[in-house]
């Protein structure tokens, strides 16, 4: 039995869809992330899973358990805000214990579960002071510690590190990480933050206009893109696109002399003259004569600190390489990138799909 389902849910606003049937099963202990830009409808599905939102049809369960038309408090779920939305008159200890006081959970046993929350966020010393006295990492640690302390089937968390700078961002991070691995609980996290999806989630729900693009495990969806659109999101410096035509069982960079072998392993064989787009990720280059390789001409190199971002042109298309950092490079002169064959990703140019 999956700890959660969302079954085929739709969502409309008068003649607007913003979702469209989205199906997903979740076995317990799995931390999903559905990561889309904005108005993609992945803060919409995740209040209808808490029940702050109605679908327009379709099923959530939780547990085996339908949860349509249940209060959201009698969801077995627990949800973490973009902002902290902490009560300021009140300490961290009743900030952390408000919802069980609320349900008349005796004193001690109160006292108990904050204790043993703020113990696992690192923040036992914070308990007497309040909400102002605080930083903003420390201020969202309280918040998960709300959520902690209701022991739910299902964490919800819309956004939580938005708020935070990048430091801070990469630290709690870190920390939610670590609470999964200890606390093995079911989580769906919403974020835009390609980084977080990445190394947060055991599986990734890439979403776009409504739909789900791809579904999987984070080195599913940066290894093997089901389409375009994920290509491009997912990856920094975002995957280099070129466009090709087939000719006489190869594939010919548009704008350029360069011809490149069809990859290994296509589900669908292309037909002569198709159009094409080949992607391969910057990391996947570097300098130097091989089987494969797209002579170029360096337009910027930019030194990042561990990896040198080169910008460059093949023929009329620009291409994105990440390479050594001691790589000595100047603006202007040709340099060959050469990759290996698995390094080709081939889309369709009109459908956006895998070939």
């Amino acid at each position: 039995m999956s700890a959660l389902e969302i079954v085929n849910i739709r969502k409309t606003y008068g003649d607007v869809e913003t979702l469209k049937g989205i199906e997903i099963a979740l076995e317990s202990g799995e931390f999903l992330v559905l990561l889309g830009s904005s108005g993609c409808g992945k803060s919409t599905l995740l209040n209808i899973i808490a029940g702050l939102a109605e679908a327009t049809s379709g099923d959530v369960r939780i547990g085996g358990r339908s949860v349509l038309g249940v209060h959201p408090k009698d969801r077995d779920i627990a949800m973490v805000f973009q902002s902290y939305a902490l009560y300021p008159n009140l300490t961290v200890h009743r900030n952390i214990g408000f919802g069980l006081e609320m349900r008349k959970v005796p004193a001690a046993e109160r006292d108990q579960a904050v204790r043993e929350a703020a113990k696992l966020l690192q923040i036992e010393n914070l308990l007497e002071r309040k909400p102002s006295q605080l930083s903003g990492g420390q201020r969202q640690r309280v918040a998960i510690g709300r959520a902690l302390v209701r022991k739910p089937e299902v964490f919800l968390f819309d956004e939580p590190l938005s708020n935070l700078d990048a430091k801070l961002r990469m630290e709690m991070r870190t920390e939610l990480k670590r609470l999964h691995q200890m606390l093995k609980t079911t989580v769906v996290y919403v974020t835009h933050d390609q980084i977080e999806a990445m190394t947060l989630a055991t599986r990734i729900a890439v979403m776009r206009d409504g739909r789900i693009e791809q579904l999987g495990t984070p080195s599913e969806i940066y290894d093997r893109p089901a389409t375009l659109y994920v290509a491009t999101f997912v990856g920094a410096p975002p995957m280099n696109l070129l466009n090709v035509r087939v000719h006489g069982g190869q594939l010919q960079i548009d704008g350029s002399d360069t011809v490149l072998p069809l990859p290994d392993g296509l589900e669908t064989r292309p037909k002569d003259r198709q159009k094409l787009i080949i992607g391969i990720r910057p990391e996947a280059f570097r300098l130097g004569s091989s089987e494969l390789m797209i002579p170029a001409k360096c337009e910027v190199a930019e030194l990042t600190g561990p990896e040198l971002v080169v910008t460059a042109f093949a023929g009329t298309q620009r291409i994105m390489a990440s390479l050594p950092p001691r790589t000595a490079l100047e603006n202007g002169r040709p340099l060959t990138l050469s990759f290996d064959r698995e390094a080709i990703h081939l889309f369709d140019a009109e459908s956006g799909l895998r070939l």
